[in-house]
């Protein structure tokens, strides 16, 4: 990569392991970008971005909607302070470990069905 070209969305999309059409879905929702254009207006990602596309893959992996990380990257490219970036990953963080206490429930089910009925967790 040269500093003055940048990424091919392919090149992102291989990087990323994201799909073309998801690319350019998170840019029609303004979780990425503005993506900056090659004199022939191809889009060209630079470092920055695809850093970028990979928090918000991890967030939405972490299960985040659309909205959700809407939210969040308006909060990053507004005046909103530190403390309301931090109160929104925080209350995010306190969902997931909820959610992470009922699946951890569930597996301990699945082990004792699966020890009783004779087979090895």
């Amino acid at each position: 990569m040269t500093a003055m070209t940048g990424y091919a969305p392919g090149e992102v999309a291989q990087r990323t392991g994201l799909s073309l059409d998801t690319l350019r879905y998170y840019e029609r929702e303004g979780l990425v970008g503005p993506v900056g254009r090659s004199a022939g207006g191809q889009r060209r990602y630079d470092e920055d971005d695809v850093a970028w596309i990979g928090i918000v893959t991890c967030l939405r992996e972490a299960g985040l909607g659309i909205a959700d990380l809407r939210r969040f990257t308006e909060l990053l490219r507004s005046e909103a302070g530190q403390d309301d970036r931090v109160a929104f990953l925080r209350r995010r963080r306190a969902e997931l470990e909820e959610q992470a206490v009922r699946i951890r429930a569930a597996i301990d089910v699945l082990d004792g069905k699966i020890a009783h009925y004779g087979g090895d967790a």
